[in-house]
């Protein structure tokens, strides 16, 4: 069986607790998600006490696309506080990586992934149909400071740039395509990414003069980063679905996450981040 953001993959796992207080582990606690992710007891009785009685810890794992990553982490923090006794662990990862593992059996309680038809491909393992929670679009990101003095998308377009996008399994690798096809773009990248965060790195370690990230990514950067617009991103607007997953271990506590992140106050997380509205 496949766990969620295993070694392999290139993505995140962050217990919103814990890992505050132990980062550097956030390896090794990848490797135990399976556990945690079933709800496991801290005596290791595996009674999670239902939700929210204070019987003892309850874990509920979210699988979310890497670009949800500053958002999830601040409305898990929330989840949280509202109910005692119950942790939230979120990994993060491409979106069609996440969507894998689900189908595959991975413990976890919610998917939400960076566009619908990523999502489509876990339909078989949905435990509710999935609602559209936010919207994104892609912007060329550039180095504070924009070394290479790049002075639009041209430069990408006519091959005077080194830039960087996902793979064309990630949404916003595919969403790149539709634009690189549409405007004519034939200069190639120079290396292409698992998710939008590695995409989002090499920008900010100034490894490339140019990366195709989302908006929301490019406002969590900030002063790191400078932004052109992209020709044609208006058009390829990326949807954001979420939804409780078969394999739940708390399904009430995996539809109350997602009822969160639909509601007003989730949704103002998000509208802060820069994400568009549904």
């Amino acid at each position: 069986m496949t766990s969620p953001a295993s070694p392999a993959s290139r993505g995140t796992t962050r217990r919103t607790r814990t890992s505050r207080r132990l980062a550097a582990t956030a390896a090794t606690v990848a490797l135990v998600l399976p556990l945690a992710a079933c709800g496991t007891d801290a005596d290791g009785s595996g009674d999670t006490g239902g939700a929210g009685d204070g019987a003892g810890d309850t874990t509920i794992t979210v699988l979310a696309a890497a670009s949800l990553t500053e958002t999830f982490t601040t409305l898990a923090e929330q989840f949280e506080a509202d109910h005692e006794g119950v942790e939230v662990e979120l990994a993060f990862d491409s979106s069609a990586t996440l969507a894998g593992q689900a189908v595959e059996g991975a413990p976890a309680d919610v998917l939400a992934t960076a566009d619908s038809r990523t999502m489509d491909t876990a339909a078989d393992v949905l435990a509710a149909d999935p609602q559209v929670f936010a919207t994104n679009t892609l912007v060329m990101a550039v180095p504070a400071g924009n070394p290479a003095d790049l002075s639009g998308f041209e430069d990408v377009a006519d091959g005077d740039a080194t830039y960087v996008v996902c793979v064309d399994t990630a949404p916003c690798g595919a969403i790149w395509a539709a634009i690189a096809a549409e405007e004519g773009v034939t200069s190639q990248p120079a290396s292409l990414e698992v998710d939008v965060k590695a995409v989002l790195a090499k920008v900010t370690d100034d490894e490339a003069d140019a990366g195709f990230v989302y908006e929301t990514d490019a406002v969590a950067a900030g002063d790191q980063v400078e932004t052109f617009e992209v020709p044609g991103a208006e058009d390829q607007v990326t949807d954001y679905p979420i939804a409780p997953l078969d394999q739940a271990g708390d399904p009430e506590l995996a539809q109350e996450f997602v009822d969160l992140v639909l509601s007003e106050a989730g949704r103002q997380v998000l509208a802060d981040a820069g994400f568009g509205q549904p």
